[in-house]
């Protein structure tokens, strides 16, 4: 299923993560994990913020994702599932019945 992972890294963490560079190891890290068709680095609500989407094929990943945003960034982190235009045309079709 195509999931957006949103990260929110808190702020005095992050900051530690960037003065002695290890944020880009920690990003380097999620993104071999979970190889995203888009990653997105932003701020969002006062926060350093990433946004991935990617094929999470079984939510037994969700713990090796998500366990090195909590510990190294103290990050708050989702999941939501999300589709693309083609899956939103395929799902509005199937509701017309066509």
């Amino acid at each position: 299923m195509r999931v957006l992972l949103k990260a929110h890294f808190d702020t005095e963490k992050a900051n530690e993560l960037v003065s002695s560079g290890k944020m880009s190891t920690l990003i380097q890290g999620i993104v071999e994990k979970v190889h995203p068709e888009a990653a997105y680095f932003l701020p969002d609500e006062g926060d350093r913020t990433a946004f991935l989407v990617f094929d999470m094929e079984d939510p037994s990943q969700m713990p090796v994702i998500t366990e090195p945003l909590f510990r190294e960034a103290d990050a708050k982190v989702s999941y939501s599932p999300v589709m693309n235009l083609d899956d939103v045309q395929k799902g509005l079709s199937q509701l017309s019945g066509g």
